[in-house]
């Protein structure tokens, strides 16, 4: 199956880049390009995408709020931000807005293949470790809870899926969780699956974010 890829940046030379590496992979098309946000917002509506490869820095309308209304739409394609900075607060905006994860413009292709195939099956966090950082470097921004998480929805899950919730937080993958717990991989991957659908979420991305928010792990990637 064909990764249909879409390339916003509103630098010339980089969207060539990233097409040239993008093209000599078998199981990847780029289908489109814009400039900005409201260029990606209107070649969208008539264009099937998978995977946005999303800037976070441009002009008429920035990769954040880009996001935040793709993301908006019914079934929308996953969005994985490109930013300049490893601690850049645009990204953790992002984030927040629903893109499924970041990587940094200097990355080699190898890894922004693999992010994008990550992203694409949906079954991982990209650069797990970085994500946390960046959010450990934000948390101060977040609301700080009174003791007990805030967020009601976290109600709904059982003990267990608390637990995985919290790991999944610390950036582990199915694998590293199954082990842990002494559970199996499929068993680990149905949680997920339950958490997601209890608190409405789409991704591990936003499982992340919304465990700092409420509470449910610190700065430092601590339950």
């Amino acid at each position: 199956m064909t990764i249909r890829v879409m390339l916003v940046d509103d630098q010339v030379l980089l969207r060539t880049g990233f097409r040239m590496v993008l093209a000599a992979q078998p199981d990847m098309d780029v289908v489109a390009e814009a400039g900005d946000g409201v260029e990606a917002l209107q070649v969208l509506r008539g264009t099937p995408v998978d995977v946005v490869l999303m800037d976070v820095r441009m002009p008429k309308l920035d990769g954040v709020e880009a996001t935040r209304r793709i993301c908006a739409d019914t079934d929308p394609p996953k969005v994985l931000i490109l930013t300049t900075f490893d601690l850049d607060e645009y990204a953790f905006s992002a984030l927040k807005a629903g893109a499924s994860g970041f990587m940094l413009k200097d990355v080699p292709p190898a890894e922004l293949l693999a992010a994008i195939r990550s992203v694409h099956s949906g079954d991982a966090v990209v650069a797990p470790s970085t994500t946390r950082r960046l959010l450990d470097r934000f948390a101060p921004m977040l609301p700080s809870p009174g003791g007990e998480p805030r967020h009601k929805a976290l109600d709904r899950l059982t003990e267990r899926e608390r637990e995985v919730m919290v790991l999944v937080a610390q950036g582990l993958s199915n694998g590293e969780i199954a082990a842990r717990l002494v559970l199996s991989e499929a068993t680990v991957k149905t949680h997920v699956g339950r958490i997601l659908t209890k608190l409405g979420l789409r991704d591990r991305v936003q499982v992340v974010v919304l465990a700092y928010e409420t509470g449910l792990v610190r700065a430092g990637g601590h339950g």
